[in-house]
């Protein structure tokens, strides 16, 4: 009994002594804590963290034993545990800060769409020549990787394909995926509502969840909206299926509408700006595990 009313008092001074900015430290914390959980679930980073925690259950056990060569191995360990850290997570620490940096500075992004109508005009009528564009290669067939550049520049993956830096049209999308087109097999850029750069090269994400029917297009989309903030959109060689990433995750089996709605939500919604009534949709699209029919084949391994 003593202990309890002990541990209330302590309780109730605390509660006395509190200040509004204990509030906000509590609020910053909590936010920290959840931004660094959101970015590490279900990446490798999350293995990491449970190798971590095996790790600190055999310092436990070493402790209680008494194995003094063992703990001596470890305490040299934990004393460089916060250079270790750095090293394993930094792709996620820098992923983290690419995400507060645009956050912070939207407002002073050099290749923000959202500052005036003109801007957002050109970017609706954008997605709406892909949409077309995109209709018309999945009815065909036709391989198509697009990737709508939003607040991260992508002047490294533009740098490994050709720049363009023309008006959109229907025909110029299509242009750039047909068959015998010498730009086909690479990536083309979206930037500002400008086609700008075709025959760009992605990079592919390591993530093994990503079932093996998907070939290269869709691992480079997946890759590519994993290291920046970027919307990629694929047209499948094989089956003709359009996928969208986004945020590392992939929505397949859309259609030209629902591909248009998510676009211009990703690309416009997102920062209050409205082109038009319609809201964007929710629990539209399929989970990534829902697979789309057939197997990408070896034509889309290009």
């Amino acid at each position: 009994m003593d202990a309890l009313l002990s541990m209330f008092q302590k309780i109730w001074q605390a509660l006395l002594s509190f200040r509004v900015t204990d509030f906000f430290d509590i609020i910053l914390v909590t936010v920290l804590i959840y931004a660094v959980i959101r970015l590490l679930r279900g990446s490798r980073a999350f293995q990491v963290i449970k190798g971590i925690c095996l790790l600190l259950a055999a310092y436990l056990v070493v402790k209680l034993l008494n194995l003094e060569a063992s703990e001596y191995l470890f305490s040299i360990l934990f004393k460089n545990a916060l250079i270790i850290l750095v090293i394993l997570f930094a792709p996620e620490l820098r992923s983290l800060l690419e995400r507060f940096g645009r956050r912070s500075f939207t407002n002073l992004s050099l290749f923000s769409f959202r500052n005036g109508e003109d801007e957002i005009k050109t970017v609706t009528d954008t997605v709406n020549d892909f949409c077309k564009a995109a209709s018309d290669m999945s009815d065909t067939k036709t391989g198509a990787l697009v990737v709508f550049e939003r607040e991260t520049p992508l002047n490294d993956v533009i740098a490994t394909g050709t720049v363009v830096d023309a008006a959109s049209s229907p025909q110029l999308f299509n242009g750039l995926f047909f068959k015998n087109s010498a730009l086909h097999d690479g990536a083309v850029v979206v930037r500002e509502g400008r086609i700008y750069a075709a025959g760009c090269i992605l990079p592919l994400t390591d993530d093994n969840s990503i079932d093996s029917e998907f070939g290269t297009r869709h691992r480079a989309a997946v890759g590519m909206s994993q290291e920046s903030d970027a919307v990629v959109v694929v047209v499948s060689e094989e089956t003709g299926n359009i996928s969208v990433a986004k945020d590392g995750e992939l929505k397949v089996g859309l259609q030209s509408g629902n591909l248009r709605e998510f676009l211009l939500d990703a690309l416009l919604l997102h920062n209050g700006d409205k082109p038009d009534k319609k809201k964007p949709l929710s629990g539209l699209f399929k989970k990534k595990d829902n697979k789309s029919s057939g197997k990408e084949g070896e034509s889309d391994e290009k």
